[in-house]
């Protein structure tokens, strides 16, 4: 469940800075920001989908860690998007060639930059519309290649900069395709 709250700051919404500061001072929250602004405060899942999504990111790390093409993050990386939403997909990767684009001071804090690759796994408290809102935001602001798991129906939604989204069963191969050459994962076998 992801629960919208009003603060009381200037013109209705946070800097980046204070927003930085916001997450700080609640360090065991995961916040994230719309496009508009708007502070969302999302629940902590359960164990069950907290295995399924360590499995994801190992995949996705272990795949980076023999290509070394990027970087891999958790839900603790919050983005800053073209938008100005400040996001923290459940994996995400970025390419050397957009990280080469963030200072070190700016990678201290939510860097802006967009990420290549982004899952978002649905937990038993997610609303999967929100989540399908959330992933077309994504591409608006630059991902190129993004899945929503959806353990409850498996099946993944794949999204694409092009095009309209792709479902998949669990038991179909899921393809990195051209955003992470030669990445490919059944789903079946993680979850």
């Amino acid at each position: 469940m992801i629960l919208p709250i009003n603060l009381p700051v200037q013109d209705g919404r946070f800097s980046d800075d204070e927003l930085f500061a916001f997450c700080q001072m609640n360090p065991k929250l995961r916040i994230e920001r719309d496009e508009n602004g708007q502070i969302f405060i999302n629940m902590p899942t359960g164990i069950e989908t907290s295995f399924k999504n360590s499995a994801l990111i190992a995949e996705t790390y272990m795949w980076n860690r023999q290509t070394k093409l990027g970087r891999v993050s958790d839900s603790n990386g919050g983005y800053t998007l073209p938008d100005s939403s400040m996001r923290a997909p459940d994996v995400a990767w970025i390419s050397h060639e957009r990280l080469a684009t963030v200072s070190p001071e700016d990678l201290k804090k939510f860097a802006h930059v967009c990420p290549d690759f982004v899952i978002e796994l649905a937990s038993e408290s997610d609303d999967l519309v929100h989540l399908k809102k959330k992933m077309e935001k994504y591409l608006q602001n630059g991902v190129r290649l993004a899945w929503l798991v959806d353990p409850f129906g498996q099946q993944t939604i794949i999204y694409h900069t092009e095009g309209n989204p792709i479902t998949k069963s669990f038991t179909e191969e899921l393809s990195g395709e051209d955003v992470l050459p030669g990445f490919a994962i059944k789903l079946q076998d993680l979850m």
